[in-house]
């Protein structure tokens, strides 16, 4: 695994694609489901973005770990490292979610491959939709908390500095 991008650590550069491509498909998936014009513009764009979170997720973890065994230990880092034990599952259930959105989508656009039974098409979008919402909410949620501590990890040194100290 690549720990190191021109001598520096590559778990900041990749979370940081992170934090920007995960919320951004979690919204994508939320519109999605939520709003057909936007789904029907969208086609294949929350997918897309949900499946590269899902990507960038255990890539940016793995260098974490990397980073984390490198560092002194800190109660900070390791409450970091746990809450992002916890993004996967929920990326796991946004992709599925934007999966469905996508094919129910292109279903809707061709009307021969939908189904007759009234029934199926009145609760499997209903169904689809509340769990793309339920999935896009956890995976915010996540990401809000696992960047909030990995800040609170790498900056709390700062705050021990005293007035008027720079730090270098």
């Amino acid at each position: 695994m690549l720990d190191n991008v021109f001598g520096l650590p590559a778990h900041p550069l990749l979370v940081h694609a992170t934090v920007v491509v995960v919320p951004t498909a979690a919204i994508a998936v939320l519109l999605a489901a939520l709003w057909s014009p936007f789904r029907r513009w969208a086609g294949i764009l929350p997918l897309a973005l949900a499946v590269t979170g899902l990507i960038l997720d255990p890539l940016s973890t793995s260098t974490g770990e990397s980073l984390e065994h490198r560092l002194p230990h800190s109660s900070l880092i390791e409450r970091h490292a746990h809450l992002a034990d916890g993004l996967l599952p929920w990326m796991l259930a946004l992709t599925a979610t934007a999966g469905a959105l996508y094919v129910w989508g292109r279903a809707q656009r061709d009307r021969a491959s939908w189904t007759r039974r009234e029934s199926l098409r009145r609760w499997v979008p209903l169904a689809v939709s509340v769990a793309a919402v339920v999935a896009a909410a956890g995976t915010s949620v996540e990401v809000v908390l696992i960047g909030h501590s990995g800040a609170e990890a790498a900056w709390s040194h700062v705050a021990d500095q005293p007035s008027g100290a720079h730090v270098r």
